[in-house]
């Protein structure tokens, strides 16, 4: 599936972004491809060319890794970082781009200070550029997550090995769930995906992924379980359409990070902000719409396990 990137930089207030996604949804959700890369500031309505010399002392750059597609990102985090302005008394300027790998980059080049990304995302980048850990979401009393591998409701696929000589979804070639656990599947079989799939397709998102399943454009995925269990309390109709035969072992949950260029006064800011949101009403309401009990200070050698695969996928 090729997917081509929308660039665009638009600054929007919150009311006429939600009012924007509503409009799009439907256009958008008739296509098979997802709304890649957009930036968007919340408070700011005038339309702006991307200029370098523009002062960002007051901007707090936030990005996404396409963990989900865009319109979900927004809707999912959108009160976090309305929040987020209000506390700080600072402008909040979302960055998505379509793959993990752009959003790493751009934290490593301080062109975005705080970003949600997924967790292979973030072990290459303690390896690549430094990468410290910050903070984590905390679900269901754990720090950890699963991949799960989803097949059509309908369909006879009961193992992960009925799927040889069919078609296959992934996320993106730095996803931990939606990539690097079923070549890692694969690699325990001495196969490859192209010796074991008919054939594989990038989604570059997780809703993505389960929309292809859903709508039998692949015969199976392996996808986050928390954008799984997510999207199917919220679209109860997914739930008739995909079905899960098999969970990978428990992961480091995907990390809030911020770029190593952030100063300390910014980042002890930021620190503060996110570990006491569970004290505040707002902040609890935020919290349970994001079904987040609260975030936590991160562990690295949570990650380790995922660092292990990662060598033996690509070096075993």
């Amino acid at each position: 599936m090729e997917v081509l990137p929308i660039l665009k930089q638009i600054r929007l207030p919150i009311t006429a972004l939600i009012l924007i996604i509503l409009l799009t949804t439907f256009v958008i959700g008739c296509k098979n491809v997802p709304n890649d890369s957009i930036d968007i500031s919340l408070k700011d309505t005038e339309r702006v060319d991307n200029n370098k010399h523009e002062d960002k002392s007051n901007t707090l750059r936030v990005a996404f890794s396409a963990i989900t597609s865009p319109k979900e990102s927004i809707i999912y985090y959108g009160d976090l970082l309305k929040y987020i302005e209000n506390e700080l008394g600072i402008k909040v300027e979302v960055i998505q781009r379509k793959t993990y790998q752009e959003v790493n980059d751009l934290i490593e080049a301080g062109e975005v200070d705080l970003a949600f990304i997924c967790t292979y995302a973030y072990t290459l980048g303690t390896k690549q550029f430094g990468l410290q850990s910050f903070l984590v979401p905390q679900k269901n009393g754990k720090l950890t997550y699963q991949s799960y591998i989803i097949v059509p409701q309908d369909s006879m696929i009961t193992a992960f090995d009925q799927l040889k000589g069919k078609r296959f979804a992934f996320t993106d070639p730095i996803s931990n769930t939606g990539y690097l656990y079923p070549k890692y599947l694969l690699k325990q079989k001495k196969e490859t995906a192209e010796s074991f799939f008919k054939n594989t397709i990038f989604t570059y998102s997780h809703d993505n992924s389960i929309k292809a399943v859903a709508d039998k454009i692949v015969d199976g995925a392996a996808v986050d379980g928390l954008v799984f269990e997510y999207l199917i309390e919220k679209k109860p109709e997914i739930k008739d359409k995909v079905r899960i035969i098999g969970k990978s072992k428990e992961f480091g949950i995907p990390p809030v990070v911020v770029s190593p260029k952030v100063n300390t006064e910014t980042k002890d800011k930021l620190k503060r902000l996110f570990l006491n949101l569970h004290n505040s009403e707002e902040g609890r309401v935020i919290l349970e719409h994001l079904k987040i009990e609260r975030f936590r200070e991160q562990e690295d050698d949570n990650y380790d396990a995922i660092r292990e695969m990662a060598n033996e996928v690509l070096n075993g």
